[in-house]
């Protein structure tokens, strides 16, 4: 509506011989003041040497729309637009006819879009960080998928360097305690249950027959092992990826000295004390970094770049990092590259995304009661369940610090959020149970009321809130707008009932929770949750 409105006023400017003037529609506040507003005379009013007022006047003579009702001139030069409901019922008949599609729509036009998220190194078990990270680039992955981008979700395994070494050693030492031997912990060791798991997992299969294997034979069954609980936990976690790319791999693929050469031809390169330098400070950076130590190895930076370059070499148009906030210093130095390597810096893009406190009894809950240690993604999933998990995880900007209230989470009050939608859901559920006939109907007379137009309007917002929710890449608008329409909803429910003695009415009642229900199903699809159909 807000695109027919703006349509309207567009062609009445041109009438007027009025161009290059941007309409915007808007909601009242208040219902008296209409359905929708425009400020547009506002806007012209220095231009044209006229009052907003006079201008508005003007306009609401030209302003034709089979969907307009009436038109209102307010103070201090609004036009308010009162229209027609059936729009209102077009959009339900859409509903039912679309079903799992509505809401979609194709304003990606096909664009390949890379997103790679949590990316964890094989050297531990996934934490609340991750779980967060996890829950914003999946439900990013589905809307933008859902709006017509081609979306490929990436998992960049950070499989060798010194990290993956000391897994091995980590693995090592603990298989030879298990041998009754001497053994030695690496200086920046693991020291998590995992690594003892997988050190008697090979005792229990090859007792003390591998004491002479070298250490990549430790680091590849550890990285194995490691990332298969990765996976697994993620698959727990609704999150299944279209491709996992090795770190290894790219070092294989790639001669890493080439990349230096290339840098160097493009003036990007120097030495220091024997080092080799990447000059990030004459594009995005506000200093230098080394690529090549001293001692001849590379730093982690040189593999990130090329890794890059490769998914850019892939046929990618956009590229999305969610990185930890502790990588704040990292963005500019990967933009730089882009840049040194003669592609488009914009292409990609970095969210950082921000601290995650875990609450229980109004207390901050910082160790895992089973470990000791940091709380795990499994722990929280074991605790909360899948839905709660994500939901919360997706009901906030990427770029807030946030609490994660257990208490509240597990709650089944209407305080809890995620229950509260649930609610709605099984509520309507159960009523299509014993009235689950539904069928297109042309003309709606029954349903109208104010609690109903409401829920209508509020379910023809959704096309909206996607498009939002995926041209500025924030899921918790999707979360947001959820739990408004779960809301809106139960006034309704409320105030009227659905199965009444009139079979016309209970259609149409039918009809429009029918609707309400396949909104908020397509809604939680979009951040990962799936909603019970009975509570």
């Amino acid at each position: 509506m807000k695109k027919i409105l703006s349509d309207v006023v567009e062609s009445a400017l041109k009438n007027l011989d009025i161009e290059n003037v941007e309409v915007e529609i808007s909601r009242p506040k208040e219902k008296e003041n209409g359905d929708y507003s425009t400020n547009v005379a506002m806007k012209l009013a220095k231009n044209m040497h006229k009052s907003p007022m006079e201008i508005a006047q003007l306009l609401v003579k030209h302003i034709e729309s089979k969907y307009i009702i009436k038109m209102e001139v307010k103070n201090p030069g609004f036009i308010n637009f009162f229209v027609s409901k059936d729009y209102l019922f077009d959009n339900l008949n859409q509903v039912l006819e679309e079903k799992d599609n509505y809401g979609s729509c194709n304003i990606g036009n096909g664009l390949k879009v890379n997103i790679e998220f949590v990316s964890a190194n094989p050297t531990g078990i996934l934490h609340l960080g991750n779980a967060r990270g996890g829950a914003y680039g999946d439900s990013l992955a589905r809307i933008l998928s859902f709006c017509g981008y081609d979306v490929t979700k990436e998992y960049y395994i950070n499989d060798a360097g010194v990290q993956i070494d000391n897994l091995g050693l980590s693995i090592l030492a603990r298989y030879q305690e298990l041998c009754g031997l001497p053994y030695e912990m690496p200086e920046n060791g693991y020291y998590g249950e995992e690594i003892k798991t997988i050190a008697k997992k090979i005792y229990e299969e090859y007792q003390d027959t591998c004491l002479d294997r070298e250490l990549d034979f430790f680091k590849k069954l550890g990285t194995e092992e490691m990332l298969s609980h990765i996976i697994s936990d993620l698959k727990e976690y609704r999150i299944v990826y279209d491709k996992f790319s090795s770190e290894k791999a790219i070092r294989e693929k790639y001669n890493l000295d080439d990349l230096l050469k290339t840098l160097d031809e493009n003036g990007y390169i120097y030495e220091k004390d024997g080092a080799i330098w990447f000059k990030c400070s004459a594009l995005l950076d506000d200093k230098d970094h080394v690529l090549k130590k001293d001692d001849g190895f590379f730093t982690y930076l040189a593999p990130d770049i090329i890794y890059h370059k490769d998914k850019i070499n892939r046929g990618f148009d956009k590229l999305i990092d969610i990185l930890g906030t502790d990588h704040h210093g990292y963005v500019a130095r990967l933009k730089s590259s882009m840049m040194a390597l003669g592609e488009n810096p914009e292409k990609l893009e970095v969210k950082l995304l921000q601290l995650v406190r875990l609450v229980e009894d109004k207390e901050v809950v910082k160790m895992s009661k089973r470990s000791g240690k940091s709380v795990t993604l499994k722990e929280l999933i074991d605790e909360v369940g899948v839905n709660a998990a994500r939901y919360y995880f997706s009901k906030c900007s990427l770029d807030t610090q946030m609490d994660f209230d257990l208490n509240l989470a597990k709650s089944k009050t209407n305080e809890n959020p995620v229950f509260y939608v649930s609610y709605a859901y099984a509520r309507i559920c159960s009523i299509l149970k014993e009235y689950d006939h539904c069928k297109i109907i042309k003309k709606y007379v029954a349903i109208n009321n104010e609690s109903s137009y409401n829920v209508l309007e509020k379910v023809y917002e959704f096309k909206e809130v996607v498009r939002n929710a995926a041209l500025k890449e924030l899921p918790h608008l999707i979360t947001n707008y959820v739990y408004e329409l779960a809301s809106i909803f139960h006034l309704y429910y409320a105030k009227n009932r659905i199965l009444v003695d009139s079979e016309e009415e209970t259609l149409e009642k039918i009809n429009l929770i029918k609707g309400v229900k396949q909104t908020i199903w397509n809604a939680l699809n979009l951040i990962g949750v799936e909603p019970p159909e009975k509570m």
